[in-house]
């Protein structure tokens, strides 16, 4: 018998050619358009394309069948600093990339540690793990952390590190940048934008994010091989706050009043900008400073337009959050050994692309 389709314009194409046209039998069909038992996601999602090229009547409900199997999950996000313009923005594109996701039918809770001592991160991943099917933190790395990602491991609820990766080796994977492609290609743009060799400084939120850790180490790796005649200060932690941030900027500045650039790894950019301002204002003949921030905010934005920036190197939070929630939902369905990585291209914002 065979298996062509009619070309008469009156003939409609019937079940048994959905199954001839995807290769499977008419009760597997069957089963995905009425629902009636489980069929495999990719089986499924190969009857629905033949139904829909085929132009099969039933197409529709087909796809709609597929929506109803997809997995029910709820996805818990914990964020630092709920004040900060870029956590709020990167919370607004989980909770979408979570409503999105086509693999699944999911809800997002985003929570803000408010305490970031690590006996608090645990306590809150323990919580947040008790009403969700998997958790993506920003934190530092500790070995309380690690200790409460491997507890929840136990209870199969895996933990990815976001933004900043964790040494755990439990943890289901981590979503972000290539960090020591960050370092290397800031030290790049200091050191071919500088007018001369002469001093720079390296600031950090906190020691303890693997991110700006190892970021710091591949920006001094990349100017000891490349600029060696650049004078590498001692790293300033801002303690992730913008007074202290500032504090330290007049210190630097006073410090150094040779300064030639500097990179900006960790929150607390507010202070720092409002502190080159003010000795701009001061010393307006003064030779400009090479600038490099990170994730483009408000702050930021304003930053490069007023060139205390020359770049500002930023995760693209839409496609982060698209594959990290992608990569969560797989990690619950379909559990496998070892660590999922998404890295993401690094987006680099100049003063004349803003």
């Amino acid at each position: 018998m065979s298996s062509k389709i009619p070309s008469s314009p009156s003939r409609r194409p019937t079940m048994d050619d959905v199954a001839r046209h995807c290769g499977h039998s008419r009760s597997t069909v069957d089963r995905v358009l009425n629902g009636r038992s489980n069929v495999r996601e990719d089986t499924a999602q190969r009857i629905r394309a033949s139904a829909e090229a085929l132009g099969f009547y039933a197409a529709g409900v087909i796809t709609e069948r597929l929506r109803d199997v997809r997995p029910r999950l709820t996805l818990g996000f914990l964020l630092q600093l709920p004040n900060a313009v870029f956590y709020r923005g990167l919370a607004a594109a989980l909770a979408q990339a979570t409503q999105d996701c086509p693999t699944l039918r999911g809800r997002a809770v985003v929570e803000y540690l408010k305490d970031q001592t690590p006996e608090c991160v645990a306590e809150h991943l323990a919580d947040l793990g008790q009403r969700v099917d998997a958790i993506a933190v920003v934190t530092a790395d500790h070995a309380l952390v690690n200790n409460a990602i491997e507890a929840l491991h136990q209870r199969q609820v895996p933990v990815f590190g976001l933004i900043s990766d964790l040494s755990s080796p439990l943890r289901a994977g981590y979503a972000g940048l290539d960090n020591r492609r960050v370092g290397r290609t800031a030290a790049w743009l200091i050191s071919e934008l500088a007018h001369a060799p002469g001093p720079v400084a390296i600031f950090v939120g906190s020691h303890r994010f693997q991110c700006q850790e190892l970021s710091e180490i591949s920006l001094r790796s990349y100017m000891r091989e490349h600029a060696p005649d650049f004078d590498l200060l001692e790293t300033i932690s801002t303690l992730e706050s913008d007074a202290y941030g500032e504090e330290r900027t007049h210190e630097l500045l006073d410090s150094h009043p040779d300064l030639v650039g500097f990179y900006m790894g960790g929150s607390g950019i507010e202070g720092v900008l409002k502190a080159l301002e003010q000795r701009r204002q001061r010393n307006r003949g003064a030779q400009r400073v090479v600038g490099i921030g990170t994730e483009l905010t408000p702050v930021t934005r304003a930053g490069l337009i007023h060139r205390h920036f020359a770049a500002v190197l930023s995760h693209p939070l839409p496609q982060l959050c698209r594959e990290l929630v992608a990569q969560m939902a797989e990690a619950v369905v379909q559990p496998t050994a070892g660590v999922r990585q998404v890295l993401v291209p690094m987006d680099i914002h100049l003063p004349e692309s803003v």
